[in-house]
């Protein structure tokens, strides 16, 4: 496939903050060629009678029943802190 003559490879570079050599300009311009060439393809088929979906197989709720649960005591919580206050992590001031 070739690269479209309407394709702007300098313009698309910029917006995407890439320095690219010419030889990787002409790959890229040539790859994102081909990419445009497979979307207007698949433009033309038929999909009149198609049902939109959001996923290509049935979905389900597959979240546990909310359930509430006894959490972690606070010492267990606060083992791997540093520093720590009245059941509290300590931290150092980031604002003055």
């Amino acid at each position: 496939m070739s690269s479209s003559p309407d394709l702007n490879i300098d313009h698309i570079a910029k917006l995407a903050r890439l320095a690219l050599t010419p030889e990787e300009k002409a790959k890229f311009a040539q790859q994102l060629g081909d990419v445009l060439h497979h979307i207007e393809q698949l433009k033309k088929v038929d999909v009149s009678h198609v049902e939109p979906t959001a996923h290509a197989a049935p979905v389900f709720n597959v979240w546990a029943d909310d359930v509430a649960r006894p959490g972690l005591p606070v010492e267990r919580a606060l083992q791997n802190a540093p520093t720590q206050r009245e059941h509290m992590v300590v931290v150092p001031k980031v604002v003055e």
